[in-house]
């Protein structure tokens, strides 16, 4: 495999470091690297940076107002991003329904919502996970009612990331009967969250954080122009937008960011355990690896091919490598990870303890457990590799 860039793509590599050094706050890439929770308004701070650059959504074509990157030119924006500590696009409007609008919705759909999702004026969530239908997604209860030119929704979604922010949520429900294959009879809507029956629940998750809900919907109406595709597609329009997700999940670039942490607070700490070492280097090949077969799937979509089976392999090692890094965080600030440090609020009066580094750490293992369930767990990609490229 020959990895080195051609001129063209070196050249944009510069563009895109030379503008990420000018419009990135110091302060928020701090903050990315020590992995705290950012608020909306950092997020926003960001993206409409891209947008007035034209880079706030890199999956979109020109014609839907993206800058149109190449398959190359998007690896290496997001990599320099990720590198340089640069917040993680919310990938909820512009790397998931909008490129499901783009593919299926219709033009009325496109003009309503796609310049709103580029200029971040308007936020999603992901109405997916039920509290009996998480990775078997298929089994999903929630059920829309044709009544007239409206659906009417009844059900319960879960673990809905940053709905307390969100405009409106993308959200699956059921349409058809129940006979025969559960994926059949599932349609994708797009809901206004201030429509009357929307209810939102905050998730407090073990670091006392509020980033997760959960969303009940009590005789909702949506339009029947806000269903996205024919009536029972739900379940196509579901698998065309979790092989993107699957593939973000990875965050190899930012693995690497948390790599070049992890090395800096060993020197800081002073640990040359040759153990502790080989741990590090061990992860470190597994990343290098997992870049290759990365590289693998962007030259793929050079060639006009959607993600495979590839993506479910991308996400099953990058999110174990990015919980492995975590583990190792720990391991490496040791007692200054104790709960007892990192509980304390920002403003608190209490003198500090340790290092500034070590008081982040805590909160990032814990919050990372979930990158193995979420987006369809590591068991579920098992099984579709297994299916898709074994045969079984």
């Amino acid at each position: 495999m020959n990895l080195d860039l051609a001129p063209e793509d070196k050249a944009f590599r510069d563009q895109v470091r030379a503008f990420i050094a000018e419009a990135l706050p110091p302060a928020l890439a701090k903050k990315v690297e020590d992995q705290r929770i950012l608020s909306k308004d950092d997020h926003l701070t960001w993206q409409r940076a891209l947008a007035r650059q034209g880079w706030s959504a890199p999956h979109w074509p020109k014609s839907a107002g993206g800058p149109g990157f190449t398959p190359v030119q998007r690896y290496i924006f997001q990599q320099e991003c990720a590198l340089a500590y640069a917040p993680r696009l919310i990938p909820f409007g512009l790397n998931m329904v909008g490129p499901v609008i783009i593919e299926f919705g219709t033009d009325s759909q496109k003009a309503k919502y796609l310049p709103k999702i580029l200029a971040s004026e308007e936020w999603w969530c992901q109405g997916y996970s039920e509290p009996d239908s998480g990775s078997d997604l298929a089994s999903l209860r929630t059920r829309a009612t044709r009544d007239g030119d409206h659906y009417v929704l009844q059900g319960t979604k879960t673990w809905t990331t940053l709905a307390q922010y969100a405009d409106r949520m993308f959200c699956l429900a059921r349409t058809g009967d129940k006979e025969g294959k559960k994926q059949e009879g599932i349609s994708f809507f797009l809901i206004d969250m201030k429509t009357p029956g929307v209810t939102l629940r905050p998730i407090i998750t073990f670091d006392g954080k509020h980033e997760i809900n959960e969303v009940r919907l009590d005789g909702v109406r949506v339009p029947v122009e806000d269903r996205v595709g024919e009536e029972g597609a739900g379940w196509t329009i579901a698998k065309f937008l979790l092989g993107y997700e699957r593939v973000g999940i990875a965050q190899v670039a930012a693995s690497m960011g948390q790599l070049a942490r992890l090395k800096r607070i060993m020197k800081a700490e002073k640990l040359d355990s040759p153990v502790f070492r080989d741990k590090v280097a061990q992860v470190e090949i597994e990343l290098r690896a997992l870049e290759m077969t990365e590289l693998r799937i962007v030259t793929a979509e050079a060639q006009g091919k959607a993600p495979g089976p590839e993506a479910s392999l991308l996400k099953i090692k990058g999110t174990e490598i990015g919980q492995a890094i975590t583990e190792l965080l720990v391991e490496a600030v040791g007692y200054d990870a104790l709960p007892d440090r990192w509980r304390m609020d920002e403003g608190d009066n209490m003198p500090p303890i340790g290092p500034d580094y070590a008081d982040s750490i805590a909160p990032y293992y814990f919050n990372w457990r979930k990158t193995s369930i979420f987006g369809g767990s590591n068991e579920i990609q098992r099984n579709i590799i297994a299916k898709a490229v074994l045969r079984l």
